[in-house]
């Protein structure tokens, strides 16, 4: 985050980092034989460290400021629990330091502190009192709590009788109570109906609107969308990717998209001359490797035919997990390439004001025999789309809201 050079007085109080990570790490011992507990053991009491550990966290840094916003994502095991807890106090870093300055939220495990035997009304005191809320900030928020929670009758029935969605609507309504300065959430959005989502949804909106500062773990990359400003990405404990929340999250899809992509099936040598096949001897794209949502595009490129004959070319667009997006080849448009040697063709392509969403794909060219009925050969350039939305799908189309 980029930090401003001089802050006009009395202010500077308000922007100093609530929250400031300096390259933090979580080992945990790893023990992989029978013999191998005893080692350890031993080896702390002679104060030397694990022989072989698990780096469930590593490198990681970042600073929050009070009213920012930031997404936690990642795949499971990722690490991002590990960091959560070590923000929230619940385990310490291995190394690195955490430097916190205000009152911290953390809704971890929702429903953790309540007795199974005590009825929900009861249970609002007691985990209000684990999460560190004095009673009398309970007696004033008691039935806002209730309602929040929107039991019924069910609040005066012992936890043990809920539902695991009716324990987190409890415990997630007790957490409201908290109005801390620093909220963090792991996957609580992830549980409960959509109609409770939604309010827990309205309820960190407003939080924001207060000037909270939010810290949201989500496999949902709508949700950091729409509640984080910055995100984070971690893999095997790692950043790899930190930034604007749209920026992150559409580089986290596209890193899906291409890891569950089926196998690619060998493209061929991209000259086949020797061969005597009809083939794509240079294929180039302009913009090159990156370009904003809207822009146009221009596809060049010049074909080898073994036997002089006109060719066909097949442009294909497909996204990075290999779904097809649009498809268009010189004979549906009665646009053969044309001639530039005996046997050379070239062919160019514009697309004007690209309607793709952003998102990484690849760009085919494709050599098809006169008839257009045989493939002889390929070659794709990768394209990364660029741009800020919250649309889905894979283009954008026209549309308007009509008020009538």
């Amino acid at each position: 985050m980029k930090h401003p050079a001089s802050t006009p007085p009395g202010v500077e109080s308000q922007r100093r980092a609530l929250l400031r990570l300096d390259r933090i790490g979580k080992d945990y011992a790893k023990i992989e034989s029978r013999g191998g507990r005893l080692r350890l053991v031993w080896d702390l009491l002679r104060g030397r460290g694990a022989a072989s550990v698990f780096r469930a966290v590593d490198g990681v840094s970042f600073e929050l400021r009070r009213g920012q916003s930031l997404g936690i994502i990642g795949e499971n095991g990722a690490g991002k629990s590990t960091l959560l807890k070590i923000i929230a106090g619940v385990i310490q870093p291995t190394r690195g330091s955490v430097e916190v300055n205000g009152r911290v939220g953390a809704l971890l495990e929702l429903g953790s502190g309540f007795h199974p035997d005590y009825t929900g009304l009861a249970n609002i005191d007691l985990a209000a009192a684990l999460l560190g809320i004095t009673p009398s900030e309970i007696a004033t928020r008691r039935d806002e709590i209730i309602a929040f929670a929107d039991l019924g009758e069910h609040m005066n029935d012992p936890i043990k009788t809920y539902s695991s969605g009716m324990v987190v609507r409890l415990g997630f309504a007790v957490a409201t109570a908290l109005d801390p300065d620093i909220l963090i959430t792991d996957e609580v959005l992830a549980v409960g109906d959509e109609s409770f989502q939604k309010k827990c949804v309205k309820w960190m909106e407003s939080y924001l609107e207060r000037g909270g500062t939010l810290l949201l773990c989500s496999h949902s990359m709508y949700h950091v969308q729409k509640l984080c400003a910055h995100a984070l990405w971690l893999k095997d404990g790692k950043v790899v990717s930190y930034g604007e929340a749209v920026a992150v999250t559409q580089e986290y899809l596209a890193y899906h998209e291409e890891k569950t992509a089926a196998p690619k099936r060998p493209l061929a040598p991209a000259v086949a001359q020797s061969a005597g096949i009809y083939a794509i001897e240079r294929f180039t794209l302009a913009p090159e490797g990156e370009m904003p949502m809207g822009g146009d595009l221009r596809l060049s490129g010049e074909m080898h035919s073994p036997d002089g004959r006109e060719p066909v070319v097949l442009i294909g667009i497909v996204r990075a997990d290999g779904t097809p997006v649009y498809g268009v080849a010189t004979d549906m448009d009665a646009a053969p390439p044309r001639r530039v040697a005996p046997n050379r063709y070239a062919f160019d392509l514009v697309l004007p004001r690209l309607p793709l969403l952003p998102g990484k794909y690849s760009i085919r060219a494709h050599a098809l025999d006169p008839e257009g009925v045989r493939l002889f050969h390929t070659v794709e350039h990768s394209l990364v789309i660029t741009g800020v939305t919250r649309e889905m799908g894979f283009v954008r189309l026209p549309h308007r809201w009509e008020d009538k």
